[in-house]
């Protein structure tokens, strides 16, 4: 069963893939120039990693979508098990928001040039300015009223486990005084671990659990420090049992 899974992912789920992402940052380019950059700086994303999941027959379960406002503006957290951590985010949250991510992502054929003109944040880490700079767009994000999504561990996992977190969204939510919700990804490692980019697919359940938004109780770095520890016991708890606990990423 595992080859004829591959040969599907081969001769089927390759082609369709490209031919999807291809089309997909078209969309969000033209539309995104043309309209409204909220609508087609994530809703064409969403049904494209939505699409790739069923493509490859991967069941999904998210937990706790009650737990989020109508309107409210969130900064979410999440741990960064795999690639897969982007479809299942951006296809099955159900929230409109910009994602923070990693300046080398800008380079990457297609996609990047859509996040681009969706107005997806690039983290530039290159000098004190360009840091600067990279904060106020993600504060200009969320002043207008929409959600960012940030992975604080800043980069995937090589073991499937949580490493540390930096503070940069919580510096944030602290400052505009903006409820974290923490998001415990389960599966995506072993679909795709870093260790195996563009690798075979494996075959693999994926579950998304959105967490009880943490409100904040006050401003300054003690209260930014508790928000930032109370997220990561709560990304924790939520992970599958084999990947609790904590281990050193080397890439952070």
């Amino acid at each position: 069963m595992k080859y004829i899974y591959r040969l599907y992912q081969l001769c089927v789920v390759l082609p369709l893939f490209l031919l999807a992402s291809i089309l997909t940052a078209l969309v969000t380019v033209v539309g995104c120039l043309l309209g409204n950059g909220h609508f087609w700086g994530y809703y064409p994303g969403k049904c494209w990693s939505r699409f790739i999941v069923a493509l490859l027959f991967l069941p999904v379960k998210v937990e706790g979508r009650e737990n989020l406002r109508k309107g409210q503006s969130y900064v979410f957290v999440a741990n960064h098990q795999g690639a897969f951590d982007i479809f299942l985010i951006y296809g099955f949250l159900n929230r409109n928001f910009k994602w923070m991510m990693k300046r080398s992502l800008r380079k990457v054929p297609f996609v990047g040039m859509a996040c681009q003109y969706a107005h997806h944040i690039f983290v530039d880490r290159s000098g004190v300015s360009k840091i600067k700079a990279t904060y106020d767009e993600a504060r200009k994000v969320l002043r207008d009223g929409m959600s960012l999504v940030v992975f604080p561990e800043g980069a995937r996992s090589f073991t499937g486990h949580m490493g540390k977190f930096r503070r940069g969204a919580f510096m944030l939510a602290d400052e505009l005084q903006l409820p974290v919700c923490p998001l415990t990804i389960n599966g995506s490692f072993d679909v795709m671990p870093r260790m195996r980019d563009w690798h075979w697919v494996e075959w693999h359940p994926l579950t998304l659990t959105i967490h009880k938004p943490i409100e904040q109780k006050g401003q300054g770095r003690e209260f930014e420090k508790e928000m930032e520890d109370t997220c990561y016991q709560a990304i924790m708890d939520g992970l599958t049992p084999e990947y609790q606990g904590y281990v050193e990423n080397r890439d952070q």
